[in-house]
């Protein structure tokens, strides 16, 4: 590796803010998951897991914005501004960029679903934002499928450590769910995740 050069710079900009996305997206899911049907994690109160969710979902946004547009803006490499949108129409790697076209529409969705709540129906909106959970595993094939450092060393061992932290998540909470007979994703983790938080935060700033 011979550092960054001007060549170079979109190229480690978009892996960079790639792999922090899959980072924070990790966390997002996971407060999702185990935050209970107050809306508390608990030794935390209510106001500091709003705002949490609030904080980690706008640097998910951010962070995924600045990596589409320097992924798009990255010479070395072809990929049109409408690949990422519009899943599977990228000439370069059509699969795995198809992937993080999904995972960029479901969360489009999330948001402006959330935006617009007052004007959906209720099964609508909550129908749609069962959708946090799996943009998830659709951003992940995306990350391994179009990015090889993640496929061994460090960054392999990071990409695990996310999956692993998820699905342990999930299962701790299915199996407490179960002992108690409730559904094993309350309905303010089903209901928009760090999106809703997000939105229902800035109304009451």
């Amino acid at each position: 590796m011979n550092g960054i050069t001007q060549s170079t710079a979109l190229w480690y900009a978009s892996r960079a803010t790639g792999v922090v996305c899959l980072v924070l997206l990790t966390v997002v899911v996971l407060l999702g998951i185990l935050v209970n049907r107050q809306g508390r994690l608990p030794g935390l109160p209510r106001f500091a897991v709003t705002g949490l969710h609030r904080s980690i979902s706008l640097l998910a946004v951010a962070f995924l914005t600045i990596h589409v547009i320097t992924a798009v803006a990255d010479k070395f490499v072809t990929i049109q501004l409408i690949a990422a949108v519009v899943p599977f129409t990228s000439s370069y790697l059509p699969l795995a960029i198809g992937l993080g076209a999904v995972a960029v529409d479901l969360i489009a969705a999330l948001i402006i679903t959330s935006l617009l709540r007052a004007h959906l129906g209720r099964r609508l909106w909550r129908g749609v934002h069962w959708l946090a959970y799996a943009a998830y595993p659709v951003a992940v094939l995306h990350a391994v499928t179009s990015a090889r450092d993640l496929r061994s060393g460090a960054l392999l061992a990071l990409t695990t450590g996310c999956v692993l932290s998820v699905c342990a998540a999930a299962g701790y909470r299915l199996a407490t769910s179960g002992s108690r007979g409730r559904p094993a994703f309350p309905a303010g983790a089903a209901d928009g995740g760090g999106y809703r938080t997000l939105v229902r935060a800035q109304a009451d700033d």
